[in-house]
């Protein structure tokens, strides 16, 4: 009887591992929502990947599009004030962005020239983006639904913060 049991246990395991990947796939799309920042809140667009799906890209818009890059537990902690070349990859497009690390959260940021900025443009772009640096090497991300995420962010851009909006 055990012998049977251990053996429905592996031949079913694997059918196991298909079930969770998807869920976990599906909760990695591209969203926009409030969020608390120190200032107050603001607008956030975000999306996880890389492959435990603990990587993040954000972008929020103070004066400027800010896109943010946590690199997740692949990150480890980093020096404060270095910075990194990241390559941003989606399609046959790819660009090549200057990111410095904010010390207080561990991530990479860049200020972003505005909502016609290139980045912004590949990251609205269908399929998915692969952001890649030698010493940090890469992780992919999702690009189902930025488009409307990425909108949302910039519709608020200077709402809460004086400026009028675009």
């Amino acid at each position: 009887m055990q012998r049977i049991s251990t053996k429905l246990v592996l031949a079913l395991f694997p059918a196991a591992l298909l079930v969770t990947l998807p869920a976990h796939a599906a909760s990695c799309n591209w969203s926009a929502k409030m969020e608390e920042d120190e200032g107050g809140s603001v607008m956030t667009a975000s999306v996880c990947g890389g492959q435990k799906g603990d990587a993040h890209l954000m972008l929020a818009c103070f004066e400027k599009p800010v896109l943010s890059y946590d690199l997740g537990t692949a990150g480890g902690q980093l020096e404060p004030g270095i910075s990194g070349s990241f390559t941003f990859k989606a399609g046959d497009k790819s660009l090549t962005k200057k990111l410095e690390l904010e010390a207080m959260y561990n991530y990479f940021t860049a200020e972003l020239s505005g909502p016609s900025d290139p980045l912004l443009a590949l990251l609205r772009g269908k399929g998915e983006v692969t952001v890649s640096a030698d010493k940090y090497g890469e992780a992919t991300f999702p690009l189902k639904g930025s488009g409307t995420a990425i909108g949302k962010v910039l519709a608020a851009c200077g709402k809460g913060s004086g400026g009028a909006a675009d």
